[in-house]
């Protein structure tokens, strides 16, 4: 009787390993949706809709574009999570939705290591302290002094409380010892827009979002958060630098995760296929070009990298003493 459960159940793990196969070697015979939580023209939508176009070339298949901005992104994760895991539905993420929220916030509508597997790695990249190319300030230093001088006048703003924006922010004033003034915005494009008009005084935002305005001369920066300065701004300095030891480090990346159950294999192959698309000399310029480092990893190294992460926001967040609940 036991060894003819040994292989009635051998015969099921076959069985299922040779489905999962079969299913891997037809994938995918329909559309692919990228569901993510930031609105068209920022930086993840921007890179998405570059790396899908190409995506959907070694796939021989469509790859749509669902936005779905607002609540913190926490609305598109659970859209995501509820999603079947066929592989017809991937996740984009920053590393605060999968790594950071945790330690913010007590209760989330979705698990991170429970709901989402991790697929492909897209990009790495740093933030500017950025303010309008008219400001006064001509460093961090300036900003610093006028925090000081009038305790909760100076504003910064985010995309939202618990993001990277935010926690920037939230650094800034335990490095410096200053106080501001957070205020969250629902689209991350407007932030920009609204330091130019003079409606807020900074934010840290990315090379790729802050582009069109910096371009146009509108904004300008005062600092990188990163170890060393950009290749791409060689006249910036670090925080480091401007900060001394109080200066720290703000680094974001940017993934493709699917709901919990998706088979391994079609996880692989989406990984691969992602890779590819990475690899081609275009695709990498267009991210060098707007400070992006193209991020190539196996779902396994993804999904150390997000452990490890979620580790260091975890220290952050204890320094910080921030809870959001």
């Amino acid at each position: 009787m036991h060894q003819a459960t040994k292989a009635m159940t051998l015969a099921a793990v076959l069985a299922a390993a040779a489905f999962n196969h079969a299913v891997a070697s037809d994938f995918p015979t329909r559309p692919i949706r990228v569901i993510m939580p930031y609105p068209p023209g920022t930086g993840p939508d921007t890179v998405m809709r570059q790396v899908g176009e190409r995506l959907a070339t070694e796939l021989k298949t469509q790859v749509i574009i669902d936005n779905r901005a607002g609540g913190n992104g926490w609305i598109a994760a659970e859209a995501a999570k509820r999603a079947k895991p066929d592989g017809y539905t991937l996740f984009l993420s920053d590393s605060t939705l999968v790594s950071l929220h945790q330690h913010l916030y007590k209760k989330l509508p979705y698990d991170p290591e429970k709901d989402f597997s991790s697929v492909a790695a897209l990009y790495s990249t740093y933030y500017y302290v950025t303010v309008s190319a008219e400001s006064k300030w001509k460093s961090v230093s300036d900003l610093v002094a006028a925090a000081k001088a009038n305790p909760g006048k100076v504003t910064y703003g985010s995309s939202g409380n618990g993001g990277n924006l935010h926690l920037g922010g939230a650094m800034m004033e335990q490095a410096a010892g200053i106080k501001m003034t957070h205020i969250p915005y629902k689209e991350t494009a407007q932030i920009y827009v609204d330091i130019n008009r003079g409606e807020i005084d900074w934010a840290v935002g990315t090379g790729s979002t802050t582009a069109p305005l910096y371009q146009a001369k509108k904004l300008k920066y005062l600092a990188i958060t990163a170890p060393q300065r950009s290749a791409t701004q060689p006249d910036v300095p670090t925080l480091h630098e401007v900060l001394g030891a109080s200066g720290y480090d703000l680094q974001t990346w940017v993934a493709l995760f699917a709901p919990r159950g998706t088979p391994a294999e079609l996880i692989g192959r989406i990984n691969t296929a992602v890779q590819k698309v990475l690899e081609q000399p275009e695709m990498r310029k267009q991210l060098e070009n707007v400070g992006f480092e193209p991020f190539v990893q196996t779902p396994e190294q993804l999904a150390a990298t997000v452990k490890k992460q979620s580790d260091q926001y975890a220290d952050f967040v204890r320094k910080l003493n921030i809870s959001l609940d």
